[in-house]
């Protein structure tokens, strides 16, 4: 019991220091090839407009410049749809959004005409997405033309509209008919409001805009957090563009904040929340689809251009570094899309190690190198060995200034693993005989070693070696196996680690006899040294009284060993007493897979003797003889005096009788096929099917010539 809660104790401690610990990359190469993979246009074009902007939106924010050539047909879609009259206010929104990417041509007039048609959909809405999508394409046009007249005149009641939707938890409804609220429409109302207050005519109220704010604070009091510090937006409802997900939601919410603060000023989001929400963007990692890569990178393009407060990501290039190689600390610091960062400085403050709450305070300012834009750190701290860390840095701005434009977030932990060569010293098995030593044999591990053993059950086994690290201290792996097989089991020992990494500070002992019946035990770490003593004794039922040979092997292993090594170290023959009745007999061993799926014995077919031919000269004379009977055929008809005489002469009866001679020779024809390739099957079925002809054509020609024949008689 008392062991138990002290395993807890430690994975409770070890929980505590990795809380909050995770390491987040800025936008990288992965991020543009899967552009260019999922946004992938057929014959020159997207399914729709709304699609062809999400692929040219994101391709413009990540720079890619080999993007696919879609500006024709893409501008003729765009041309087509401002310039139909059932254009609705959603069509002319993304026909708007696209061209104020590909600027396409289009003339004034056309644009005032759909101006018009805008503002009139904006007095007929009644729902929160019609106001969206009106608004959004009159402030399309006014980036796209000066020259026409896109404000507002009731700015203040449109707002008021809208602001009739909201929830008082700072969610929003689509529409006064539904009661249900959103976050995704929540995002999609702010973005719909901050294009009101551009479009104003005259100044909004005041008290209204320090309203809106109030439902912005209220909505991020309601966002969730990940343990590893990323803030996210849920919701229960499909979007407008029936994509749901934690996702679109974030999104819609980072779209409608950014460019609510573009058009007011004093709008105050804790810096920690802004950071969290990029933090969950990064996190994602690349994703799987088109519609998700859009909302993660036109998302981060918001928060790096926000006037609330731009993100600053610190990552590592490298998280493994090795004592051997003299591995540099490298840490770098950008915008969530990679830019450079303002001028700042890097800290490392505290390091952890794995299993302990203490650490060591360090305060210690990393190098910055301006040419690769990176702070390194040329030697780790006093005290870090190979093992497992966690890293806390402070990004401090140069310019005090920059601490309201940018958020750091304060204290930044990140794992780091320390790797390198562990010296096995020590290392050596022995027999006991109750605390006498019968045998002692040292191990030069990790060299071939070829052990010769023996025992009977009142005997024990003891082994033990040292594991130090390249500062000289003694090295607790998290695997550590002592293993009795005479061959080693991939799938045992991958489910034995999968076990040891869940539990901590595990080493095994496993042996493994002649038959298969395999035995595992707990390798105890004595303060130096690992080692374990079993006493045959109390072990002879354990081991179903099975005598004979054990072979040995020693399996050392950890993440942060550069050296870890699998070694057999020969065998050992166990002399146990036989079995008395009714004792437990050896659980069935599992096929081995290898003899199970692995390459068969070669099967070797005997074929039939061939048997004997005629001779050459017996089977032409038989050929001869087959031929004679054609030979007589072709005799006879010259002494009967064959002739065409009679062969009808109007077009139609020559016709069937040229058909009915055919139908004969295919007959002869197939008799030659089938005595060279054809089966019997085959021939039979053409044989019936040319049969059937020749009885129509040979009926009809020997009805002309019954005919004439009659004719020629009763002349």
């Amino acid at each position: 019991m008392t062991r138990s809660v002290g395993i807890i104790v430690v994975l409770l401690a070890v929980a505590s220091i990795y809380e909050a610990v995770a390491l987040f990359h800025p936008i990288s190469e992965s991020h543009r090839s899967a552009a260019l993979e999922l946004f992938s246009a057929v014959d020159g074009s997207f399914s729709s407009l709304e699609e062809a902007y999400e692929a040219l939106r994101t391709f413009e924010v990540l720079g890619i410049e080999q993007k696919p050539d879609i500006k024709d047909h893409t501008c003729n879609s765009v041309v087509d749809t401002l310039s139909s009259k059932s254009s609705n206010s959603r069509d002319l929104y993304h026909a708007l959004r696209v061209n104020g990417l590909l600027k396409c041509k289009t003339s004034k007039e056309a644009l005032t005409g759909i101006t018009s048609r805008l503002k009139d959909a904006v007095k007929a809405a009644t729902s929160l997405l019609d106001y969206y999508h009106s608004i959004g394409g009159l402030l399309l046009i006014k980036d796209q033309s000066s020259e026409v007249d896109v404000l507002l005149e009731n700015a203040d009641g449109i707002l008021r509209s809208i602001k009739a939707l909201g929830q008082s938890d700072g969610r929003w409804r689509y529409s006064s008919n539904n009661p249900e609220s959103s976050t995704y429409a929540a995002g999609l109302a702010f973005e719909t409001i901050s294009g009101v207050i551009s479009l104003a005519a005259s100044a909004i109220d005041e008290n209204l805009i320090g309203t809106l704010k109030k439902d912005i604070a209220k909505l991020f009091d309601s966002i969730e957090k990940y343990d590893d510090g990323s803030y996210y937006f849920d919701d229960k409802h499909i979007d407008a563009s029936g994509h749901q997900g934690l996702l679109s939601a974030t999104a819609a919410v980072v779209r409608g904040l950014t460019t609510f603060a573009s058009t007011t000023d004093g709008l105050n989001i804790p810096e920690d929340k802004i950071l969290g929400v990029a933090r969950f963007f990064l996190g994602i990692g690349v994703p799987g689809n088109s519609k998700d890569l859009y909302y993660q990178i036109d998302s981060l393009s918001h928060l790096e251009n926000n006037r609330v407060s731009v993100p600053l990501i610190l990552s590592l290039p490298a998280t493994v570094l090795s004592l051997t190689s003299k591995d540099v600390l490298k840490v770098k610091v950008n915008t969530v899309l990679g830019s450079v960062a303002p001028p700042l400085s890097v800290k490392l403050m505290q390091v952890f190690s794995s299993g302990s709450k203490d650490a060591s305070v360090l305060k210690q300012e990393l190098h910055f190198d301006p040419k690769e834009a990176i702070h390194t750190l040329n030697d780790l701290p006093e005290g870090v060995d190979i093992g497992e860390y966690v890293f806390a840095f402070e990004i401090v701005l140069s310019d005090p200034e920059h601490k309201r434009k940018f958020a750091t977030g304060g204290r930044i932990k990140v794992p780091v693993h320390v790797t390198g060569v562990v010296k096995v010293d020590d290392a050596k098995v022995a027999v006991l005989e109750g605390d006498i030593v019968e045998s002692e044999k040292k191990l030069d591990l990790p060299r071939k070693t070829d052990l010769a053993l023996s025992a009977n059950h009142l005997q024990k086994l003891h082994l033990s070696f040292l594991l130090t690290t390249p500062f000289g201290k003694p090295f607790k792996p998290h695997q550590v196996f002592h293993q009795l097989l005479d061959c080693l089991d991939f799938i045992s020992l991958y489910v034995c680690l999968t076990y040891l990494s869940s539990v901590y500070l595990q080493a095994l002992l496993k042996l493994r006899h002649e038959s298969g019946v395999e035995h595992i035990f707990v390798v105890e770490n004595s303060g130096r040294h690992f080692e374990i003593t079993l006493d045959f004794l109390g072990l002879v039922e354990k081991f179903y009284y099975l005598s004979g040979q054990y072979d040995i092997e020693l399996t050392v292993g950890d993440a942060v060993m550069e050296n870890s090594f699998l070694q057999p170290l020969g065998s050992i023959d166990l002399d146990l007493p036989k079995a008395p009745e009714k004792t437990a007999q050896p659980p069935p061993q599992a096929v081995n897979p290898y003899l199970r799926y692995g390459p068969k014995a070669e099967i070797a077919h005997i074929f039939r003797v061939p048997e004997k031919r005629p001779p050459q000269e017996v089977s032409f004379a038989f050929l001869g003889l087959v031929l004679v009977p054609f030979l007589a055929f072709l005799v006879g008809l010259l002494r009967l005096g064959v002739n065409f005489k009679n062969f009808p002469t109007s077009a139609i009866p020559a016709t069937f009788a040229i058909l009915f001679h055919g139908g004969i020779a295919a007959v002869l024809v197939l008799y030659a096929l089938f005595w060279l390739k054809l089966d019997l099957f085959t021939t039979l079925k053409s044989l019936g099917i040319i049969g059937i002809f020749l009885m129509f054509v040979g009926h009809r020609t020997l009805s002309h010539l019954a005919s004439t024949s009659a004719k020629l008689k009763s002349a």
